[in-house]
C-alpha cells in the first residue's frame, strides 16, 4: 500500500493518543511496566484495549510485558513467534483502518511502530536483512507521523531515529547498503537532537527515547558522560528493571571503571540469588563475565576463573553458543595462562574454535594458540 504525507496537523489532534482516558492509562501502565511491576502494566493496558477493542492500541500494548520478557533473555526465542503474531495483529489492525483512510494517523503510527518493533527482534537475532526491510517499511510512516504534529515530542521519536540510524547503517553494516541506498539520507547530529526532545519533553515516548539515547551513546558515539548521565535517569526512575541494570554495569565495565561495575554487577548476583523479578539466568551470566573480566585486569586469575566457572554451569542450560558462554570460555584460557597452566590454557582456546563464532573470538582464541596471553597482546 502506497502511503502519502499527512497535510496537517488536524488528524493527528482526534487521535486515540489524546482521550483523556487513555493518556492517564497508557502513562501509568508505562511507568508500570518499565520498572517491572508487569500485573499492573497488563491491567492497565486491558482497560484500554478492552474499550477499543478494534484499535491497533490494544494489541501493541498488549505486546509489551511480552517484548520486555524477550528481552531479559535473548537466548531464549520461545516466545518470539508470539510477538511476531501480536506486531502482526497491530498491522493488519492498521491496515483495516487504512484501506478506509490513507492518513488515518493512528493506523499509520500503529503500523510504523510495530514495523520498528518486529524489525527490533530480528535485528536481535541477528536477521539482518528482514531487520532493515522492516525499517524501511516502518520509515513512510513515522516520517508521515512526525510530519503530521512536529509540536509533539513523541511522535518526532521516529524520525530522530530514522535520521540516526540511516546515517549510521550504510557505515557499519555495508552488507545492508542495497537495502538503505534508495532511502532518504541519515543526519545523525539531527537524529539525536530529535531524539534528545523526545527524552526531555516526551509523554508516552520519554523513557523510551531515554533508552535508544544510551544504547547510541554507549554503542555507536562512545560518550561516556552522556552514558553514565542517561543511564542514571533510567535506574533512578525505574529501580526495579533489571535489564536497566546490567546495562548500567556495562556501561562503567566499556570504560574501565571496575570499581563501580564491580558494585552493580555483585548486585545483581545478590538480586539473581535472590529470585527477584527479572533478575534472570543470562543477567547472572553477564555479571559473572564482567566481575571475572575485572579480577583479571586486577591480577587475580583464580577469582576471576571461579567466575567463569559459575558462568558455565549457568550456560549449560543452553542448548546454543551464547555470546557470554563463548567469551566465557576464551576468558578461562586466559586466566590459565595467567595462572602459567599453559596446556589448559590452550584447551579453552581449542574448545572456542569449536563453537559459534562471536565477533573476534575466534581469531582472539587462534591468536592466544600461537602466543601465550598476555604475550600475544603485546
Amino acid at each position: 500500500m502506497g502511503i502519502a504525507l499527512i497535510p496537517s496537523r488536524v488528524e493527528a489532534q482526534i487521535s486515540i493518543l489524546y482521550e483523556p482516558e487513555v493518556r492517564i492509562s497508557a502513562k501509568a501502565g508505562l511507568e508500570a511496566l518499565y520498572d517491572f511491576r508487569f500485573e499492573e502494566a497488563d491491567s492497565l493496558f486491558q482497560v484500554i484495549s478492552s474499550g477499543y477493542s478494534n484499535h491497533p492500541i490494544g494489541p501493541f500494548l498488549e505486546a509489551l510485558t511480552l517484548w520486555w520478557s524477550i528481552l531479559l533473555d535473548l537466548t531464549d526465542t520461545a516466545q518470539d513467534e508470539a510477538f511476531f503474531e501480536a506486531m502482526d495483529k497491530v498491522i493488519a489492525r492498521s491496515n483495516e483502518r487504512l484501506d478506509v483512510d490513507e492518513h488515518d494517523f493512528d493506523a499509520m503510527f500503529f503500523k510504523g511502530i510495530a514495523l520498528g518493533f518486529r524489525g527490533r527482534l530480528r535485528s536481535n537475532r541477528r536477521d539482518w536483512i528482514r531487520a532493515a526491510s522492516d525499517g524501511k517499511r516502518a520509515m513512510n510512516y513515522v516520517l508521515a507521523v512526525a510530519n503530521a504534529d512536529s509540536t509533539n515530542a513523541d511522535f518526532v521519536m521516529g524520525r530522530g531515529l530514522y535520521q540516526y540510524y540511516a546515517a549510521l547503517i550504510p557505515k557499519r553494516y555495508p552488507v545492508l547498503r542495497p537495502i538503505t541506498a534508495f532511502l532518504p539520507p541519515g543526519d545523525r547530529a539531527a537524529g539525536l537532537v530529535e531524539l534528545m526532545r523526545t527524552a526531555r519533553d516526551g509523554y508516552y515516548m520519554q523513557t523510551e527515547a531515554m533508552y535508544f539515547l544510551v544504547q547510541i551513546n554507549y554503542l555507536y558515539e562512545k560518550n561516556f558522560q552522556a552514558s553514565v548521565q542517561q543511564i542514571s535517569w533510567l535506574r533512578d526512575r525505574y529501580p526495579r528493571n533489571s535489564f536497566f541494570h546490567t546495562l548500567e554495569g556495562r556501561i562503567y565495565a566499556e570504560w574501565h571503571q571496575w570499581q563501580v561495575s564491580d558494585t552493580v554487577f555483585t548486585e545483581i548476583l545478590r538480586r539473581y540469588k535472590a529470585r527477584e523479578i527479572g533478575y534472570t539466568a543470562a543477567m547472572a551470566e553477564q555479571a559473572l563475565y564482567f566481575l571475572a573480566r575485572s579480577q583479571i585486569v586486577k591480577g587475580d586469575p583464580s577469582t576471576a576463573l571461579s567466575h567463569l566457572i559459575s558462568l558455565e554451569a549457568l550456560a549449560a542450560r543452553l542448548d546454543t553458543d551464547s555470546y557470554f558462554k563463548v567469551a566465557g570460555r576464551l576468558y578461562q584460557g586466559i586466566a590459565y595462562d595467567l595462572m602459567g597452566e599453559r596446556d589448559r590454557a590452550v584447551t579453552r582456546y581449542k574448545d572456542v574454535l569449536q563453537m559459534k563464532r562471536w565477533g573476534a573470538s575466534h581469531s582472539n582464541a587462534r591468536r592466544y594458540i600461537e602466543n601465550p596471553y598476555p604475550d600475544s597482546e603485546r
